[in-house]
């Protein structure tokens, strides 16, 4: 191997700031940030979501899952399937 061309591979402390929740891993990511972590300090970086927000990982179903999507476009355009009857 090459030596000089790879990342830094190191722990990155992640953190999912939808449900407030800290992931200790390691990444090859560039963080221009650290926060401490259980006494020791860490790259860090935010996440908007992960497996402890996304609704697969959590079993949370979204709305239009729930009510089906046959009501749905039934809901938006039913009232255009009736404009043209008498």
């Amino acid at each position: 191997m090459r030596k000089d061309i790879h990342p830094e591979y190191r722990e990155v402390l992640f953190h999912d700031t939808n449900a407030d929740v800290y992931f200790l891993t390691r990444s090859t990511i560039a963080t221009k940030t650290t926060r401490e972590y259980e006494g020791v300090e860490y790259p860090y970086y935010p996440l908007d979501i992960s497996s402890a927000s996304h609704p697969f990982y959590t079993g949370e179903q979204r709305q239009a899952a729930n009510e089906g999507r046959v009501a749905t476009f039934n809901k938006r355009f039913g009232a255009f399937a009736n404009r043209g009857k008498k």
